[in-house]
């Protein structure tokens, strides 16, 4: 942090969550988008007005601008994302609801194919074209019950869902590659997960393959403070092989186990609340959003 000089004016503090997107840092500083794309080309980082910088970066910038940055703290994140939950005293109603789940995890560990496996196997088959699809969620059922995906970029799913202060995610399916183990964008996934309170079922994928190691993938996942249930830990492990469809169906059944420690709930009865997952603007119709509520 600059140190403060005899005589200039006490910086104004400021808290700024663990990631920040580029137009919400302007709102927060009280400047132009312009000026905080400035700051970050001095410090030769280049962003758009809707890219997601880290709290470093962002902080930087802050001080830069006369501020006095500090993390945000937990309570802030919590008072802020109740401003989109629904108010429990406003009814008696409520009522359990399905969780809603990401996917992240490294590059190339098998993420797609593990939503391709899912819907190709569990897709609901109750409307037009038999799937629950509008561009950004799907459903799938297990046992009766309902799981709802984001069919999003998993940090995307955290980072600019936070930057807008609103949390939509319930549960995280972290996916670590058999063969590969825990890797840079593992570690992001496992911090963007803890910041936002989200608990995670690891998914060791990939165990079709000759050179897998799960116990391997077991102790990284250990080191990186992910202790499993079978090693006395409380974060649920599921191996899979996407590739061949195996273990799916005991993934989804130990989400819905997770979902239910989670006691989800809404009340189907109040006024709707939803966040702005994606949004475009369609030449024919307008704007478009995919909203999840």
């Amino acid at each position: 942090m600059a140190q403060k000089k005899s005589g200039e004016p006490e910086a104004k503090l400021v808290e700024i969550p663990h990631s920040i997107a580029v137009r919400n840092l302007a709102e927060l500083l009280r400047v132009s988008v312009v000026d905080v794309i400035k700051q970050l080309m001095r410090n030769g980082v280049f962003a758009n007005i809707n890219q997601v910088i880290d709290y470093e970066t962002a902080a930087a910038v802050a001080v830069n601008l006369g501020y006095e940055a500090h993390p945000e703290s937990r309570t802030a994140r919590v008072a802020e994302s109740k401003r989109y939950q629904p108010q429990e005293e406003e009814s008696g109603g409520l009522k359990l609801r399905p969780p809603v789940v990401t996917i992240m995890g490294h590059v190339n560990h098998g993420k797609t194919r593990l939503l391709d496996a899912i819907r190709q196997t569990n897709v609901m088959d109750t409307e037009a074209g038999g799937i629950t699809q509008h561009i950004g969620a799907y459903q799938v059922e297990v046992n009766g019950q309902k799981i709802t995906f984001l069919d999003t970029p998993g940090h995307e799913a955290f980072t600019v869902m936070r930057a807008r202060g609103a949390q939509v995610t319930d549960v995280t399916i972290l996916v670590v590659a058999a063969d590969d183990g825990v890797m840079p964008q593992t570690l992001e996934a496992i911090d963007h997960a803890r910041a936002a309170g989200v608990p995670i079922v690891v998914a060791i994928n990939k165990i079709d393959k000759p050179e897998a190691d799960i116990e391997a993938v077991k102790q990284q996942l250990a080191d990186a403070g992910l202790v499993i249930e079978e090693w006395g830990g409380d974060v649920v492990c599921v191996p899979i092989s996407a590739k061949e469809k195996k273990g799916i169906s005991e993934l989804l059944e130990n989400l819905l186990v997770v979902a239910e420690m989670e006691e989800l709930k809404a009340d189907p009865s109040r006024s709707a609340v939803g966040v702005v997952i994606e949004a475009e603007m369609d030449k024919s119709r307008g704007p478009m959003a995919t909203v999840d509520g």
